[in-house]
């Protein structure tokens, strides 16, 4: 069963009237749609409200989402405010906004396992249920908790991020009934689950097929067959482009394959930095991997940054999964 909604972050929510709703760098589905249906729904009971992500707004789904969000936190917007950190728990997640949110009063809601309980306060608390399938069936459950119902719209954000972190339901195994549940209530408002995965998995570049298919070409296995890893340098993430990516398709495809417990991802972001998107079947907790590096995510999706070049980088991957495979 879900974990209810705590009493001290209603109370919270009702007795303040500014708040900066920020998520963790590099946003997902679950991330936005957090965010932008919470935010919504706040400004419906009369609050004053900013919406912040570092960014960079990577895919096409959350692209059209990127200019309702501000970048920066200055005194401005800190005057007054407290914070609300959605899908994630960590400050240092929330990349470049971080040093600016410090010393206002922070809530959190997380469905993820890694709480930093140094960003909050008993005056402001945290709402964490790493049962639940994602950010946004918390802020569906936060949002009636406030006396409200989803508009149409928020329950559209709502759906796009469950469908995110469930892999359109690929991911939900016989735990799942109350996944399928909220889904349910969430369609009820109005949202079409069509629309839906046709944003997350539609309107891609032919060249961006072409693109999956260098990085299947190029995917090398590991710890016989149990772990799979594929690259993309920096000259060709400047080529490509990071929208339209076909992410997704291709952690399916490596994941298929027989015997594969693991799929790494590195990709060349800048001269000096890479990341790393991490996937995983049953057996293997990438979420504790990425975490070594100072990353996060879930047992089976997770992903991390880290200084250096691809030949620097992927022999500390495969020996962080040594002990594990």
């Amino acid at each position: 069963m879900s974990a209810p909604v705590p009493t001290e972050l209603v109370n919270f929510i009702r007795k303040r009237q500014k708040f900066i709703v920020v998520g963790h760098k590099e946003p997902d589905g679950d991330c936005i749609g957090s965010q932008l249906a919470l935010a919504s729904a706040l400004k419906r009971l009369g609050k004053d409200v900013i919406v912040c992500s570092a960014g960079p707004f990577k895919r096409r789904e959350i692209f059209p989402y990127q200019d309702r969000f501000l970048k920066a936190v200055g005194d401005k917007e800190r005057a007054g405010a407290c914070v609300v950190i959605v899908d994630c728990s960590a400050a240092h997640r929330t990349g470049d906004i971080a040093d600016s949110l410090k010393g206002l009063p922070t809530a959190v809601v997380d469905h993820h396992a890694v709480v930093d309980h140094n960003i909050s306060s008993a005056d402001a608390p945290v709402f964490v249920d790493s049962s639940a399938p994602s950010a946004t069936v918390m802020i569906f459950s936060l949002i009636q908790a406030l006396g409200l119902e989803p508009t149409e719209e928020e329950a559209k954000l709502l759906l796009l991020g469950l469908c995110t972190d469930t892999g359109f339901f690929r991911h939900v195994d016989s735990t799942g009934a109350e996944t399928f549940a909220a889904a349910s209530r969430m369609i009820g408002y109005g949202v079409s689950p069509k629309e839906v995965f046709y944003a997350i998995n539609g309107g891609k570049k032919l060249a961006s097929c072409h693109f999956l298919g260098l990085l299947l070409v190029r995917a090398k296995a590991y710890f016989n067959g149990k772990l799979v890893v594929t690259v993309e340098d920096y000259h060709e993430t400047q080529h490509f482009g990071l929208e339209n990516r076909d992410s997704d398709a291709l952690y399916q495809l490596l994941q298929a394959v027989s015997g594969v417990e693991a799929v790494a991802v590195i990709r060349q972001e800048t001269l000096k930095n890479c990341t790393v998107g991490l996937r995983s079947q049953d057996k293997v907790n990438v979420a504790e991997i990425a975490s070594l590096f100072g990353g996060g995510g879930h047992k089976n999706a997770a992903g991390l940054s880290i200084e250096g070049v691809i030949e620097e980088v992927t022999p500390k991957i495969l020996k962080a999964f040594a002990d594990f495979l």
